[in-house]
Order: C-alpha cells, then sequence, then structure tokens
C-alpha cells in the first residue's frame, strides 16, 4: 500500500481541537491499513516523529432520509500521538 493512500483526510471536529493540543492528532485512514502503516505514513508526509497510534474501527449509526431506513457508513480513524514539541503545520494554519 502508498504511503499518500494510507491517509485520506484529517478530522476536524470540537473534540479532535482539544486533543491537538495534547500534541495528538486524528486521522480518517483506509480501512485495510495497519499501525506501523499508519505511522510510517505520517512521519513520512508531515516530517514528524510519532510516538503512538490508537486505531478505532468507527460502527454505522442509523439514519432515516425520507422514510427509508440505512446507515451511514462505516469508517477508521487513528489517533497519533507526536514527540514533545512537534505539530503538524497543516492543522495549525501553517
Amino acid at each position: 500500500m502508498q504511503y499518500d493512500s494510507v491517509l485520506i483526510e484529517p478530522v476536524l471536529t470540537e473534540k479532535t481541537n482539544i486533543l491537538r493540543e495534547e500534541g495528538k492528532y486524528v486521522f480518517k485512514v483506509d480501512p485495510r491499513s495497519s499501525k506501523p502503516q499508519i505511522m510510517e505514513a505520517v512521519r513520512r508526509m508531515f516530517k514528524v516523529h510519532p510516538q503512538s497510534c490508537a486505531v478505532i474501527n468507527v460502527t454505522p449509526k442509523p439514519k432515516r432520509t425520507r422514510g427509508r431506513s440505512g446507515y451511514t457508513a462505516s469508517w477508521k480513524k487513528a489517533i497519533i500521538k507526536l514527540a514533545k514539541g512537534e505539530t503538524i503545520g497543516i492543522f495549525e494554519g501553517v
């Protein structure tokens, strides 16, 4: 798997902004990727040193649209903890 296809997009919510102050960054990742692949992708793309990675499979939620019931898509997210003092410039607006 190519490292540029492992990370799909950053997750930007109020909770992730609080985590970012602690040096943790949240990404939506490819469901087939593993922790070492995710950490290597972050290291290569952003030139930082990730220390740990937590992976969570987000389950689909039931939704109703125009009388039809269905589910949202399931996805995988990764919480990356960086070395102390390091930041990712894209999140910081640089």
